[in-house]
């Protein structure tokens, strides 16, 4: 009996101590809810840093002049909106729409050429070996190290010379190469293209034309949509470039007009400035569409690597 009474008593320290140990143990799920809790917050401030341009730029187009100076820079004053883009497409015969027109141009057509040769090439670098590919390789990545600014005077000289300045030519033919997007088409080659893919092709008798645009186009599809999507932002948002080698106005980019009209004020005299944010709140519209009409190529291609 005394033994029987020893044991339970030790069981019931044991059982005691154990429970302590319980108490005293941090809960894991505790901190895992405070890591939620900091991401949740962290997420929530960078959008909110994102969007206030966006918001401030919505404000501002729907004041007029008198509003925008005047009243309170985060909240309506009056509703001018519907005059200010009517001002903004009929302001010197429309020429806005001839910017926004010349932008579509540079950059779907030249972000679609330089989409499908930065795919061949990428392509070509990942599953062919040939003498000098890592030479090639490296120049490529060392030229996407080398910033833009640097290389638009000597584009200048070269297209004067060739007499492409102040013409379309001197800003599609830059976009059809771009360094970066080689890369980015040569790793997304050699996650996605299998050599016994290609090698089946051959076997039966497929050309190497036939297997790029057959297969290799097909299966790269959320590559070549996210290749196209940064050259096409790229393009649209750039200002040095056509700032050097387009000269008339029926050439110029929106960027580049959207400037011009805010530097008409200093130089004489003329407030173009409520003109400026609505047409730089339309500016942003089309790469809004883009980012949402990408959007089933990324999921796709999501979708296919889980299925992998």
């Amino acid at each position: 009996m005394a033994t029987t009474a020893t044991t339970s008593a030790e069981r019931t320290t044991t059982s005691a101590a154990s429970g302590a140990r319980r108490l005293n143990r941090p809960d894991p799920r505790g901190s895992s809810r405070g890591g939620q809790r900091f991401v949740l917050v962290g997420l929530v401030l960078a959008s909110v840093y994102s969007l206030f341009p966006v918001y401030w730029l919505i404000i501002a187009a729907t004041k007029d002049r008198t509003g925008l100076y005047q009243s309170n820079g985060l909240w309506f004053s009056g509703w001018h909106l519907w005059d200010n883009l009517r001002q903004v497409f009929t302001y010197e015969d429309g020429i806005f729409l001839r910017w926004t027109a010349n932008s579509f141009l540079y950059a779907g057509v030249g972000s679609l050429g330089g989409t499908l040769i930065a795919l061949a090439t990428g392509y070509g670098l990942a599953r062919f070996d040939f003498p000098g590919r890592g030479a090639v390789f490296a120049a490529v990545v060392g030229s996407f190290l080398i910033p833009i600014a640097l290389l638009t005077l000597p584009l200048y000289l070269l297209f004067s010379e060739i007499g492409l300045v102040d013409t379309p030519w001197a800003m599609l033919i830059p976009c059809l190469i771009n360094p970066f997007s080689v890369y980015l088409a040569k790793v997304y080659t050699e996650a996605t293209i299998p050599f016994e893919l290609l090698e089946a092709a051959r076997i039966d008798g497929a050309g190497e034309l036939r297997i790029f645009f057959s297969i290799v186009l097909r299966m790269m599809t959320t590559g070549g949509a996210t290749v196209f999507l940064l050259a096409f932002v790229n393009t649209w948002n750039a200002f040095f470039l056509p700032l050097t080698v387009l000269r008339g106005e029926e050439n110029w980019t929106l960027n580049l007009g959207l400037y011009n009209w805010s530097g008409k004020r200093a130089e004489s005299g003329i407030d173009l400035t409520s003109l400026v944010l609505t047409g730089a709140l339309l500016s942003i519209v089309p790469m809004a569409i883009m980012m949402i009409a990408m959007r089933r190529y990324w999921r796709t291609g999501v979708t296919m690597g889980a299925l992998k």
